[in-house]
């Protein structure tokens, strides 16, 4: 049986450790079988290092699958799926207050179409939240000098520093994964919805 070959745009453990699971929770899920091998190659977004929008984030995990989906073509290499994750930041308004989230962004092609998974998010203390914002600090910089440790983002990240280590930067990304495949494992389902429309 050949194995079906999945494309992470990134080389970071976290995200790879992330697809892992990710794929690990899904074999056999609603008839989906799935032999697969993970094929990781460094990308680049074309957004912000930390995006500093829901849009952005969304824009960089499809912009990494799509890098992916062209080095394919011009590798001549068969890649079944072309995976995307970006971590980034939302601003919502609350009355007078803005509050800042920290959200992880998954986007899954299959070379022809794709869909996206987000996972939940998590309030950033408006100090932190200042630091990235108004003066321009990357997150990974701001959450190392906030929690008084170096290289958080290749560990916990900072889902693991804001949630007292219950959230992980892999876990929130599993979940955004999981959500992004969700039309390719549940296809019967989304189709039912759609000729249901």
């Amino acid at each position: 049986m050949t194995k079906t070959r999945i494309a992470v745009g990134s080389t970071r453990k976290p995200k790879l450790k992330a697809v892992e699971e990710a794929l690990s929770a899904l074999r056999g899920q609603a008839g989906w079988s799935l032999d697969y091998e993970i094929v990781a190659r460094e990308v680049q977004s074309g957004v912000n290092h930390t995006p500093l929008s829901r849009e952005e984030c969304m824009r960089g995990a499809r912009q990494r699958a799509e890098a992916l989906r062209d080095l394919a073509r011009q590798e001549n290499e068969r890649w079944d799926y072309f995976v995307g994750l970006e971590g980034g930041l939302d601003s919502l308004a609350d009355g007078d207050e803005t509050r800042v989230l920290l959200e992880s962004w998954a986007y899954v092609s299959d070379g022809t179409i794709g869909h996206f998974g987000r996972s939940g998010g998590i309030e950033l203390p408006q100090e932190l939240a200042r630091e990235v914002f108004a003066r321009g600090v990357e997150l990974s910089v701001a959450i190392d000098r906030y929690a008084g440790e170096a290289g958080i983002r290749d560990g916990q990240g900072a889902w693991g520093v804001l949630s007292g280590s219950l959230i992980s930067r892999q876990e929130a990304f599993r979940v955004a994964l999981i959500a992004a495949f969700a039309p390719f494992y549940n296809g019967a389902m989304y189709r039912r919805a759609a000729a249901a429309g």
